[in-house]
């Protein structure tokens, strides 16, 4: 391979295989996740993750809740049925809700904590006039 090198030649590109072939693209991890098999499997770790936690919770640190919300996440990733229940909880008890979104970094939670800081802003605004 070296022998193939001339003066002025990159000589990373001639001694490497591009490596880069071999990853998956985002659109190829999307579509194997929107196979059923792999939606079911992800439900089903999701739980095993929900189950467990408390026996991690026993261990010393946060790791109950961390297994807790990775569990929550792939369930509500995969499953129609507990977002429906999510969200009932969500309009149940406001509060945690908005604790459950910030936990599971989604991106309506940060939207929505957005537009609530910006209303109580013109609120403190129109007070204070």
């Amino acid at each position: 391979m070296l022998a193939q090198l001339r003066p002025g030649a990159n000589l990373a590109a001639a001694t490497r295989p591009n490596h880069m072939l071999w990853m998956i693209s985002r659109q190829q991890w999307n579509a194997m996740l929107d196979r059923p098999s792999a939606q079911w499997a992800l439900f089903v770790v999701g739980i095993i993750m929900i189950i467990i936690s408390p026996v991690a919770g026993l261990l010393p640190g946060p790791g109950g809740v961390i297994v807790f919300g990775f569990g929550l996440g792939l369930v509500l990733k995969t499953s129609q049925w507990a977002k429906r229940r999510y969200v009932h909880f969500k309009r149940w008890q406001p509060k945690a809700g908005r604790w459950a979104d910030w936990g599971l970094m989604r991106r309506s939670a940060r939207r929505r904590e957005r537009l609530r800081k910006e209303r109580e802003q013109r609120e403190m605004a129109a007070r204070a006039d």
